[in-house]
């Protein structure tokens, strides 16, 4: 059994955390094989306030004070660890707790880098020369990141990464799955993400943009941030969506929308959370153009793409309830053959079990 220390923004909650699903469909398949995972996380944003799921089975949840001794004091039980990840955004003193992380690292551990949102974090590096994790990457045994394909392999890559290995998003079909319709997610398309600079132009023109020029229609919007926002008068307005919440909110309308920052966009490759779980809910998807789509649905047969507004107007006018429930059939049958998070689990275990082999040869 493989002892892993994971440090990363939260386990528990969702509330401003859009990785969540992401390390909890991961983390609990990976569980699966054999790794026996302790996971440190800051009570920072109030999240604690916002829990959504109780502590799982499948991993010990450490809840660590946000302060410099409650930094200390959850990097120093890395030396319990033969593998220890470090997360991006865990969303307190990131830089200290990389290095306070990988120094408590015990001699032969394999340590890791886990990057979130690679375009972010690769551009803050490119940018200063004395980024803190620009310095330590050739010191890491490996970054996995979120998505991103080749341009985000490569860019690490030139920054001194030994390597760089892409785990894609997934779905966990024991929490997204086809559920009852809830009147309150009642529309013909509907959105959930938070509200962030980086994506709310493409929000105006993906999804209000297409609510103005179809009056008739119904529109839900969903995520934090949004109150002080002007909004058509066909779009309701929801507030944070718990993720328990979520099949619902897939189900329930005609379409979802999903709506890439734009340098997710930009880098391709990078499907978000929500594009797996609105496929495993059966879901009709539309979702803005991006390099790579087409390596995890089929666009016209799984998923709807829109270049623009223009293609989000054309979808709605032209797809009905029958032809919008066959395109969702479609994508669940796809992502439970291909796309499950015990695929990724499967994958991430191999590559422990090999860089764990090789650092017991090395030695």
């Amino acid at each position: 059994m493989t002892r892993i220390a994971f440090y990363g923004s939260s386990l528990l909650s969702s509330y401003w955390n859009g990785a969540a699903t992401y390390y909890r469909g991961l983390l609990q398949a990976l569980a699966m094989f054999g790794h026996d995972i302790s996971f440190y996380e800051p009570d920072a944003f109030d999240r604690q306030a916002h829990r959504d799921i109780d502590p799982p089975g499948w991993a010990r949840v450490v809840v660590w004070e946000a302060s410099a001794r409650g930094l200390s004091r959850a990097a120093a039980r890395a030396a319990e660890a033969e593998v220890v990840i470090k997360a991006s955004g865990v969303g307190y003193e990131d830089d200290t707790l990389l290095q306070e992380v990988m120094g408590a690292a015990r001699p032969g551990a394999l340590r890791i880098f886990w990057d979130v949102d690679a375009p972010a974090t690769l551009a803050a590096m490119q940018a200063d020369p004395d980024d803190r994790l620009r310095r330590l990457l050739p010191s890491l045994d490996l970054v996995l990141t979120y998505g991103g394909g080749a341009p985000v392999v490569a860019a690490y890559r030139a920054l001194g990464a030994r390597d760089c290995i892409p785990i894609y998003n997934a779905l966990d079909p024991e929490s997204h799955f086809r559920t009852a319709p809830d009147p309150r997610f009642e529309a013909d398309l509907a959105f959930l993400g938070n509200r962030l600079p980086d994506r709310e132009a493409r929000v105006e023109e993906f999804f209000l943009r297409p609510a103005r020029a179809l009056p008739e229609m119904r529109f839900v919007l969903g995520g934090s941030g949004w109150e002080e926002a002007t909004l058509p008068r066909n779009v309701r307005l929801l507030g944070h969506v718990p993720t328990r919440e979520h099949n619902a909110f897939n189900v329930t309308p005609r379409m979802v929308l999903n709506v890439a920052r734009d340098s997710m966009a930009q880098t391709g490759f990078s499907p978000a959370t929500r594009v797996f779980e609105a496929a495993g809910a059966g879901a009709c998807l539309i979702t803005d153009a991006w390099e790579g789509i087409e390596m995890f649905l089929e666009p016209g047969a799984e998923v709807l793409v829109a270049q623009d507004g223009d293609d989000v107007i054309r979808h709605l006018r032209a797809t009905g309830a029958d032809a919008a429930g066959e395109i969702g059939a479609r994508a669940q049958a796809r992502v439970l053959a291909e796309h499950t998070y015990t695929d990724r689990a499967a994958l991430v275990h191999g590559i422990l079990k090999n860089r764990i082999r090789q650092t017991e040869h090395a030695s």
